[in-house]
């Protein structure tokens, strides 16, 4: 299934390593919720993808951009991701089922090795608006080649400034 921007994204609902949860339908994010799904503990360069949005955060929040990691590992996996990896202020959801990755389009692959689950998704990133609406989604079928974050800024940045609508609405 691919989603189409400027239509309503489906709502997540996940558990947070921090203990609390996250609601997508409940976001408080001033323009823009940012989904990172990656694949997992097993991948590096999600570790590296992570520790940048980390750094990134202040950011994100100057321009009212909340952001989330969501994976298909369960809490343990998780929490070992966020240890592993140096990952405390970005908040990291786990145990997302393969019908809700599915959902917005993600890739799902077998584990090939011992280290990989038995199944996980691929890499996405989505800016989503706070009415739910999807603004920019981008999908991989591998784990190399992620969004530069400083080019999604920039990218933000023109667009609040320039009311810039969602492209890509009229097909996928």
């Amino acid at each position: 299934m691919s989603l189409l921007p400027r239509t309503k994204t489906p709502d997540l609902e996940l558990p947070l390593i921090q203990g609390s949860a996250f609601s997508l339908s409940e976001s408080d994010a001033e323009n823009f919720t940012l989904l990172i799904f990656y694949r997992g503990k097993h991948c590096p360069i999600c570790g590296i993808q992570l520790k940048e949005t980390q750094q990134q955060l202040d950011e994100l929040a100057k321009r009212g951009i909340k952001a989330v990691a969501i994976s298909m590992d369960d809490k343990e996996r998780a929490e070992d991701s966020a240890k592993s990896w140096g990952i405390d202020n970005l908040p990291l959801a786990y145990g997302l089922n393969e019908e809700q990755a599915r959902s917005y389009g993600l890739y799902i692959s077998e584990g090939i090795s011992e280290k990989e689950p038995a199944r996980f998704s691929e890499p996405g990133m989505f800016l989503v608006r706070p009415d739910q609406s999807l603004y920019f989604a981008s999908v991989q079928t591998m784990p190399f080649t992620r969004p530069a974050l400083d080019a999604l800024l920039m990218g933000v940045d023109y667009a609040l400034k320039n009311d810039y609508p969602a492209r890509g609405e009229v097909a996928a």
